[in-house]
């Protein structure tokens, strides 16, 4: 192994690339979504110093953009993929105790119109061969539902799932060939970006030597040398590193390409999501999400998401995840699947408030559509070559709700590379403000109470436990020291508190705190006025000068439009597109080096 080099690092988990000029770690993670931030934080825990860099945000790729489902994977059963549904249930189940802040139960209900339909679709299917696309019945998804509680008992019990037969009174206004429905419990994550940004944390709390950067971009790699590229002033970087792991999902072959490493190895498909504020539909989904096939057989969900209604999502082949947008025809899609399902409500697409589009990062193999592509995992590791001297660990496919367990793999090699064992594992550790959360309703209010009385205000107490969980005691007195004064434009978030998120969080550019540090933009709550006020206090608390501060407010403008159809009205209006507004998406915005 290399010596290390002694170079002192700013006091932070999260740098700069100027700042890591010259030094060595033992291990070098390339991208910064959460199968990246998972390795980084595993091997943190075991005492490996590492450095973890991503050419953009943190999570601003496909971890940014999930249906925010923490779940098993009811239909990869049809496929015979018991073990990768054990185990992305086992991973549920844990994030549901690790991480009670930000990961809560979802009741999940299946409309059901024949007994038998499906039935041989899915055994054809079970045993490999192809099948067309037919309505799933009452007795094919009530033996799933059988296998998937049965595969989800461990470490936590779950409720089993219930058969009901609805009468045309009890229907609501599901569509009236809906005969029963099976009702089942999977969860959902509020806010995944800031689980990402918990692990990081987490991760210098157990080694002090490992630290992250973004808008960093790796170059190349020259021997043992790795050449880094600040993104925002151009300035470059060289590390040396013993180990190396790619983790950049659906870049995987691209980086591997760079790195003189194998291709082919993913597939990407794109899967878009709409953001709705439709009361009536948010009403009527009474707090659960409905799982449904839509008319070609596509899976899609529905569900109360905060105060809106998240709907996901369609899958279909990219070769560039750098140029996917949600397309017209994507919003039409699901929109009419949600006609077709709740035919007595109006669907418009100025309802839609909000898009977003990811691309996942499916291992290649055959099959007969993109929904088919297995969801699972494998670690690959390249030996060193002429031009990369050091070994190589390659994250291949995955799911969010594994990232856990795909880390932790990850992390066996690379300590496998470096002769060290592991000291610990990380099942069964709270993240963040997971970390002490209360148990039960008492505790509970126990926690509120402190909150509330740094703050004087039970309200915003609420807010802030919601939002950081036990963190919320710390973060509520630093709040309070500086006055915690409300935003003009928004009540809901403070001046200190958009201060904190702009200095502690590696906010670099105004997009990573309106899109990835906060829900106001998947939420819909963004006008002009309050747009101006944030990029105001971003300016303040990050140094910009009044052309960086209007090229930011630029920039996040032209993402917000072109890749989230938001529109922006008046202050207290709606986000959604107006009526007859074109959605079709420009070329991504370019954004320029800015000087710092």
């Amino acid at each position: 192994m290399s010596a290390r080099r002694e170079h002192p690092l700013p006091p932070s988990h999260l740098v700069r690339p100027a700042a890591l000029d010259g030094r060595h770690f033992s291990t070098l993670v390339i991208g910064g979504g959460i199968n990246g931030v998972g390795v980084f934080r595993d091997l943190s825990l075991q005492g490996v110093d590492c450095l973890l860099v991503d050419k953009g945000d943190f999570s601003s790729g496909a971890t940014s953009a999930p249906s925010r489902m923490i779940h098993g994977g009811l239909r990869y059963l049809e496929g015979g993929a018991f073990s990768m549904v054990a185990e992305a249930t086992r991973e549920r189940n844990r994030l549901l105790r690790n991480a009670p802040h930000l990961v809560r139960p979802l009741e999940t209900l299946v409309p059901l119109s024949s007994r038998y339909g499906g039935l041989l679709s899915s055994m054809l299917r079970f045993t490999g061969l192809k099948a067309g696309s037919q309505p799933r019945g009452l007795f094919v998804v009530q033996l799933g539902l059988r296998l998937y509680d049965l595969l989800g008992r461990r470490q936590r019990q779950m409720p089993t799932h219930r058969i009901e037969q609805v009468s045309h009174d009890d229907a609501g206004l599901l569509r009236t060939s809906v005969r029963w429905t099976a009702t089942y419990f999977d969860a959902w994550i509020r806010h995944p970006e800031w689980l990402v940004l918990e692990l990081l944390e987490d991760a210098w709390r157990d080694q002090s030597q490992s630290v992250a950067a973004n808008y960093c971009r790796l170059i190349r790699v020259e021997g043992r040398t790795a050449v880094l590229r600040d993104e925002v002033t151009g300035v470059l970087a060289r590390v040396t590193a013993d180990t190396m792991v790619n983790a950049t999902g659906a870049w995987l072959d691209q980086t591997s390409a760079a790195l003189a490493g194998e291709r082919d190895r993913i597939i990407g498909t794109k899967g878009s999501h709409l953001v709705l504020d439709h009361p009536e539909l948010r009403e009527a989904l009474k707090g659960r999400m409905i799982y449904f096939e839509a008319a070609d057989g596509r899976v899609c969900i529905v569900y109360p998401f905060l105060d809106r209604v998240l709907i996901g999502s369609t899958d279909i082949p990219v070769t560039d995840p750098d140029q996917v947008h949600t397309e017209p025809a994507e919003i039409t899609y699901l929109l009419d699947a949600l006609r077709e399902l709740f035919p007595r409500l109006h669907f418009a697409q100025e309802q839609v408030v909000y898009t977003y589009v990811g691309v996942r990062p499916l291992g290649r193999a055959p099959a007969d559509s993109p929904g088919r592509i297995s969801r699972d995992h494998s670690v690959v590791v390249e030996p060193a070559n002429e031009t990369r001297r050091l070994p190589l660990i390659s994250l291949v496919g995955g799911k969010w709700t594994t990232f856990r367990s795909l880390a932790e793999q990850a992390a066996d090699e690379v300590l496998h590379q470096l002769g060290r064992a592991r000291l610990r594992s990380t099942s069964d550790i709270a993240v963040g403000g997971g970390a002490g959360y209360p148990s039960d309703e008492r505790i509970l209010e126990r926690l509120l109470s402190r909150v509330g009385a740094a703050l004087r205000s039970p309200q915003r107490a609420a807010t802030l436990v919601e939002r950081y969980g036990s963190r919320a005691v710390a973060l509520a007195e630093r709040f309070a020291a500086a006055g915690d004064r409300p935003l003009r434009h928004h009540p809901g978030y403070s001046v200190a508190e958009v201060d904190y998120l702009c200095r502690d969080t590696a906010v670099v550019r105004l997009t990573d705190l309106v899109l990835r540090r906060s829900l106001l933009a998947i939420r819909g709550e963004l006008h002009p006025a309050l747009l101006e006020e944030l990029a105001d206090l971003a300016a303040a608390a990050l140094g910009w000068d009044r052309l960086r501060r209007d090229a930011e407010l630029d920039a996040c403008r032209t993402v917000l439009q072109q890749h989230h159809h938001a529109r922006f009205g008046p202050p207290g209006a709606q986000a959604g597109t107006p009526a007859g507004a074109s959605l079709a998406p420009s070329a991504p915005p370019t954004i320029q080096p800015l000087a710092t």
